[in-house]
């Protein structure tokens, strides 16, 4: 519970905020935006976990102190801004006081660059997984037909596979789309993916990831994430103000979450959930450049990760059940 104490005096804080700003219909709103958040989110705190444990503490402490208000402050509430301000030719003051006198304009302008958000969010959380997928270091395998697959082996002994899939991905969406815009963002993806995973292997030193690109990293995988979320909290509420304070709730506790996992070493406990994880992120991926053409709601997104992060952890379950058993019968 103390990993979670921060969270909840935030979440406290925030709900009293909520009630001057717009009552008990605001607290109710902020509310369902933090469980939305969370459930969007979940896989992301099991990466953030994965990637963290991996870092000296130095920089985890560091993930922690400039990381929350950067995920806070920067992701849900300065970043699309920036973006609205871009896409609309405005100042980013001038954009403040659209959101704040004009929200419904505010909403359209962000809505208006959906397709660029989603481009480029989905071929960095792409890049993310067929990373997983072709790690040909990776001992544990949880879908075997996919992991240990023939076809999968082979590709991951060839150079670059990952790129190649997510450039074959981004040329059949420019194909479709003809928006030039939409290949400058997916691209932009795929190369700051790959810039930051170049420069974690120079800097990297003895296993030890560098913390300075592996805190980049964590940070450019929870925008990724976020986008999904801040676009569809305006169909809960268009208050900036509400929208910040309920997914910053979320995201303070997707941190204390992922520093759980990491101090209690559950990803090694329950081997499976960082597969888990990985194909969320894949379904998510997905989903982002399906939401390019179509709608797709919210909870289904949310229940879709939930969905591969609860059967993985089952799954880890009954092998730990297993092994365990076998070392038993063997001590007999």
């Amino acid at each position: 519970m103390n990993h979670f104490k921060s969270s909840l005096i935030v979440t406290a804080i925030g709900l009293v905020l909520a009630f001057f700003v717009g009552g008990f219909t605001a607290v109710y709103i902020t509310a369902i935006l933090a469980i939305l958040e969370i459930s969007l989110s979940f896989d992301n705190a099991v990466v953030n976990a994965k990637v963290l444990d991996t870092m000296e503490p130095k920089w985890q402490e560091r993930f922690i102190t400039y990381g929350i208000p950067i995920a806070v402050f920067g992701m849900r509430f300065i970043f699309p801004i920036v973006i609205v301000s871009i896409a609309g030719g405005l100042g980013v003051i001038e954009t403040f006081r659209l959101a704040v006198e004009h929200p419904e304009k505010y909403q359209h302008t962000l809505e208006s660059t959906e397709q660029l958000i989603y481009a480029f969010g989905g071929s960095f959380l792409l890049m993310v997984f067929l990373d997983f997928l072709f790690d040909a270091d990776r001992e544990q395998h949880w879908i075997h037909i996919i992991e240990n697959s023939s076809a999968v082996t082979k590709a991951s002994q060839i150079n670059n596979i990952e790129m190649i899939i997510a450039t074959t991905v981004g040329l059949y969406l420019v194909h479709i789309t003809a928006d030039a815009s939409i290949a400058l963002a997916y691209f932009t993806g795929v190369l700051l993916h790959s810039l930051i995973a170049s420069l974690d292997e120079l800097l990297s030193t003895d296993g030890v990831r560098s913390g300075l690109m592996g805190l980049l990293y964590l940070e450019v995988l929870d925008a990724s994430f976020s986008f999904d979320g801040v676009i569809g909290a305006f169909a809960l509420s268009s208050n900036i103000f509400i929208i910040m304070i309920g997914l910053g709730i979320g995201a303070m506790f997707v941190r204390s979450l992922t520093l759980y996992l990491v101090e209690k070493k559950t990803l090694t406990e329950y081997r499976y959930l960082e597969h888990g994880a990985h194909y969320a992120i894949l379904a998510l991926a997905t989903i982002m450049f399906i939401k390019m053409f179509h709608e797709v709601n919210e909870m289904i997104v949310g229940t879709i990760g939930i969905f591969f992060i609860g059967v993985a952890t089952y799954h880890s379950i009954l092998e730990n059940r297993k092994e365990n058993n076998t070392k038993e019968e063997s001590d007999k």
